[in-house]
């Protein structure tokens, strides 16, 4: 299928050509005819996967072809809430890329900077707002927002929104929008929460599911390193002599243990910069921005943080820290090959980690592979719980896996010949 056999007008074709788009990826085959035809929507769908372009593109279309009724008013048409700064303005980004030439009107309205500017474009009016929760509220309370006239409703990733606590917040401002509308709700998972959520607000929707949340991407390459905690910092220097990793996002449960992991990489010689939610909206920007043009080699962060890292070339993603939610490392991983590129996901599991580890192999169906040959094994001398029900064990000499069946698994290097390698590198 071609972008012209959706039925997009001449314009929205002309920027995805700007744009170098040649045809629609399968969640927007599915969901652009079913918003431009006024259906609400439910799309669960990965990162990766082409969601944004499924939502922004119809509603342009839709949005460019009607009356303007926003100018000299405070009229907000469609309005977009997203987790994080981060993705608010990559989804204006995308927003002036595919809108280009239509006349459209959009605005972000995230914390972190001053309000004056987000003030002044909501008493303009507008065609679409992206807008992060909190600051949106904010003004809400300061009188500064009217949604009485909103049109179209976009909650994208809302399970990162509930995730983060946004929950009261979204229910007030869904409240204060008007009852006839449309709305297209994106998730990359489904608790029970979304599932109440899609039922409270969604009238008769188009569902499309893309990629199960369970599965990882074919072209990412997965490697699992058992490793200490005073170790990991070593081993990850050591692993970044690899100058394949030409960018690396690296992955620390919290914000301190990003910084801190970025102040012992830059004493090394390693550019590294930290994105997350104590950053500044500017210095998280510039950190993104230094990212995207190669002037920095890795940029660490959180998870909240990392919504809305679209970078088309990442080569690595590495988790410093396994994440406690399963899914989230197949969101993580996701972040590497991109576009038709291929990736490597790397993954450093601490003796208290196991069990997360368990939970990702179980979600995701599959064995990581372990990477045993390395100057950094977990020094454990007594037996870790078996992962997905393989007979895995962690030691003072690493990680050795293998099954029932007798499958050979990747054993890590014998006592003495770890001495060995030690001894030549403390030379």
């Amino acid at each position: 299928m071609t972008f012209e056999q959706l039925q997009l007008i001449p314009p929205i074709l002309k920027a995805l050509a700007k744009e170098n788009y040649k045809q629609p990826t399968p969640i927007q085959e599915q969901a652009i005819p079913s918003v431009l035809a006024g259906r609400d929507l439910f799309g669960c769908a990965q990162t990766g996967t082409g969601k944004t372009a499924a939502f922004l593109l119809p509603i342009i279309q839709l949005l460019s072809t009607q009356r303007d009724l926003t100018k000299g008013k405070r009229v907000i048409r469609s309005l977009i809430l997203t987790p994080t700064r981060e993705l608010a303005i990559q989804i204006s980004d995308n927003i002036k890329s595919y809108g280009r030439f239509t006349n459209l009107r959009s605005a972000v309205i995230v914390g972190g900077v001053p309000q004056r500017a987000q003030e002044q474009a909501l008493e303009e009016g507008m065609d679409i707002l992206i807008a992060t929760p909190g600051r949106l509220i904010d003004l809400m309370n300061q009188g500064f927002v009217d949604l009485t006239r909103v049109q179209i409703l976009v909650l994208d990733e809302a399970d990162r929104m509930l995730d983060m606590g946004f929950i009261h917040d979204m229910r007030r401002i869904i409240a204060k929008l008007p009852a006839k509308r449309q709305t297209l709700f994106f998730s990359a998972t489904m608790p029970p929460e979304i599932t109440s959520l899609v039922d409270l607000l969604l009238t008769n929707p188009m569902k499309i599911e893309i990629t199960p949340v369970s599965s990882t991407a074919e072209r990412i390459k997965q490697r699992l390193y058992f490793v200490d905690k005073p170790n990991k910092l070593p081993l990850l220097i050591d692993l970044l002599r690899d100058k394949s990793i030409t960018s690396a996002l690296v992955f620390t449960r919290t914000k301190h243990g990003a910084d801190r992991l970025v102040s012992g990489l830059m004493k090394v010689k390693i550019t590294a910069q930290a994105i997350h939610g104590n950053k500044s909206q500017n210095a998280r920007q510039t950190a993104l921005k230094n990212f995207k043009s190669g002037a920095t080699r890795l940029l660490v962060a959180t998870d909240i943080a990392a919504r809305g890292i679209d970078i088309d070339e990442l080569s690595h993603v590495i988790n410093y820290n396994l994440p406690n939610i399963p899914e989230t490392y197949v969101h993580r991983i996701g972040r590497t090959g991109r576009a038709g590129l291929s990736g490597v996901a790397i993954s450093f599991c601490e003796y208290e980690e196991i069990p997360y580890l368990k939970d990702i192999e179980k979600l995701t169906k599959q064995r990581i592979p372990v990477i045993g040959d390395h100057l950094y094994p977990m020094a454990i001398t007594e037996t870790a719980p078996a992962t997905s029900g393989d007979s895995t064990r962690v030691h003072s000499g690493g990680a050795d896996r293998s099954d029932s069946a007798g499958k050979e698994g990747s054993t890590a290097v014998s006592g003495s010949r770890r001495r060995r390698r030690r001894k030549k590198a403390g030379k």
